[in-house]
């Protein structure tokens, strides 16, 4: 039986190009993050590997600001741009995993509608390029299994070394493909073809940069993010998976969310290779975030790649459910992202400000931080790492930004050479302060969004100056 669903192509190629401008728009009209900013000072000092995630997300700012200057667009150009190409590409996907189903556009068209994209695809975070690279793979390995040409290992092989090198969970998709192409027998004959190890060989050669600067780095990165496993915290792990599985409805949007329930769970009766390889990209993941609980907290944005292939499985289910549920689970997901929209640009909404997600990460930066700037200090500080990076990115002209610590060591920042006294503005009390001088308030017109302790501190011993734009 065929659909009875259809997304019309042209109108869907219309509406795609629509959601690219307004994203694009809205990339125009946000201040950064403190975390955006801190991942531009990255692309300012271009390097195989930083301290917290490999170089993807500063390569992919630096080619923005290149093409239209340091400014917010300038650092989230190939965000909008990414999501366009990867809503092409998971279209394919569709096409070739489920022939003759029309399931291209149709995850396409759930996947715009869920929060990862249309709130994800304005920021640019590691996440954004990963996003792009693993659906890119999953695009081309449907591809190989609709034409069985061996040559698409290699394009596998670098999209998922592309999605390795912008976060280290691109590893994940690497062992999925592993383990779906060994829990089967036919899809276990395609290893004696040298095809797949060439992938694998060049999936290696695109993430060896990130590897050769954590072994001249002491491997920081690899210890950091390899922290998360071994410590354990059993005591909150409920709490945080229930924070875990209300962050996931929240970014799915609920329709959405339960479409790709329902969509995972008959497919566990598809025996044929795509429906295998669903579940493998979207299982494995969400078992390595569950256990994450037992560590700590995850954050809502970290198993954003179980999206694509999730999408592919509701797009994939039979056609009762689909007909009833689809259009309205766009219209609520699309409805829900433009709540946000409103809510970053006007706060029209009465959440309070220290409350709202959107007020804490981007309200007030710009008049919080100008408040310094007379008397001009010698220099300001942070123990805030993200607030540094926004001190950096809209501090007072004129000020040197000084950031000291284990994090900007491997920077190849300009040392500060000398003692003064300067500002300290921290979201708590630093352990140097000389002299308490109170709280200050980042606000969102008249609400406070967040507090911070400003004190006198002297220079730190192993000060850096960090950039301005």
């Amino acid at each position: 039986m065929a659909y009875q669903v259809r997304l019309a192509v042209s109108p869907w190629l219309v509406a795609l190009g629509s959601l690219t401008a307004l994203r694009l728009l809205m990339a125009a009209l946000l201040p950064l993050s403190p975390d955006e900013a801190y991942y531009w000072i990255w692309s300012v000092h271009l390097q195989p590997g930083y301290f917290d995630h490999p170089p993807m997300v500063a390569l992919w700012i630096r080619a923005g600001t290149e093409l239209l200057g340091t400014n917010p667009l300038g650092v989230r150009l190939l965000g909008p741009l990414a999501a366009a190409a990867g809503s092409v590409l998971l279209w394919d996907a569709g096409e070739r995993l489920f022939p003759g189903r029309h399931a291209g556009l149709t995850a396409a068209a759930l996947f715009n509608a869920t929060l990862v994209v249309g709130v994800g695809s304005v920021l640019m975070t590691p996440d954004t390029p990963l996003i792009f690279f693993w659906t890119a793979c999953i695009a081309a390995t449907g591809r190989w299994l609709a034409s069985r040409d061996d040559r698409w290992w290699l394009a596998i092989g670098a999209a998922a070394g592309a999605a390795l090198l912008s976060k280290y969970t691109g590893l994940l998709l690497i062992a999925a493909i592993g383990l779906w192409l060994l829990t089967s027998g036919p899809r276990r004959l395609v290893l004696r073809s040298p095809w797949p190890w060439l992938g694998l060989v060049l999936a290696g050669a695109v993430f060896a940069p990130d590897i050769y600067w954590n072994a001249t780095h002491h491997w920081v990165s690899y210890l950091k993010q390899g922290g998360r496993v071994v410590a354990f915290d059993f005591g909150r792990s409920a709490q945080y998976l229930a924070e875990l599985i209300i962050g996931q409805l929240g970014l799915a949007t609920p329709l959405v969310a339960g479409l790709v329930a329902v969509g995972l769970w008959r497919l566990r009766r598809v025996h044929d290779d795509a429906a295998r390889l669903l579940l493998w990209l979207t299982l494995l993941p969400g078992v390595v975030f569950v256990e994450h609980v037992l560590s700590g907290r995850v954050e809502p944005n970290w198993p954003a790649i179980i999206f694509m292939p999730a999408c592919l499985a509701a797009a994939a289910l039979a056609p009762p459910l689909l007909d009833k549920w689809l259009r309205s689970a766009l219209g609520v997901g699309f409805a829900c992202t433009l709540v946000v929209y409103v809510q970053a640009l006007a706060a029209p909404f009465p959440i309070p400000a220290a409350q709202d997600p959107v007020a804490l990460q981007l309200s007030g930066w710009p008049e919080f931080l100008g408040q310094f700037g007379s008397p001009v200090p010698a220099f300001i500080t942070s123990e805030d790492y993200t607030t540094l990076a926004e001190l950096a990115w809209a501090g007072p002209p004129g000020v040197a930004i000084v950031a000291s610590g284990t994090r900007w060591h491997d920077l190849s920042l300009p040392v500060v050479s000398g003692t003064a006294s300067g500002l300290s503005v921290s979201r708590h009390i630093n352990g140097d302060c000389a002299m308490p001088l109170g709280t200050r308030n980042r606000m969102r017109g008249d609400d406070p969004a967040m507090s911070y302790y400003v004190c006198v501190v002297n220079t730190p011993p192993d000060a850096m100056r960090l950039p301005h734009p």
